[in-house]
């Protein structure tokens, strides 16, 4: 199995198990080493007595952590949708909170399309 994918694939399982939290710290290592690796070489090409301020910090982990927290959490949260099949499932349709595709939302929005209505009931007083 290939290495990159079996980080960045979801696990389905529901909880924390033991081949999941393997994978968790793994990533955890890699980001650490990633990190590591591109502060060394900001500091390295005259960048660090930014790096060493508030705002250079705040920057350094806007540009670097928050991108990859989504690498990070993978397997944190429950996957909300099956895609593409990418969890061995097939494609499905966004559906909406009343349980319909956009297709069915289609076909109902489009059923009285060009029906004239009938007159007032009551008329005018």
């Amino acid at each position: 199995m290939n290495i990159w994918r079996w980080l960045t694939t979801p696990d389905p399982e529901p909880g924390f198990t033991r081949g999941k939290i393997i994978k968790l710290t793994v990533r955890v290592f890699l980001f650490a080493i990633f990190a590591t690796l591109v502060g060394g070489l900001l500091r390295a090409v005259g960048l660090g007595p930014y790096l060493d301020t508030w705002w250079g910090t705040l920057l350094f982990v806007l540009l670097l952590y928050v991108p990859l927290a989504r690498y990070l959490m993978v397997d944190t949260f429950a996957p909300s949708r099956v895609r593409g099949g990418r969890l061995g499932g097939g494609s499905k349709a966004p559906v909406n909170k009343a349980g319909q595709t956009s297709a069915e939302r289609r076909k109902e929005r489009n059923r009285y399309a060009g029906v004239r209505k009938s007159a007032p009931k009551g008329g005018r007083r």
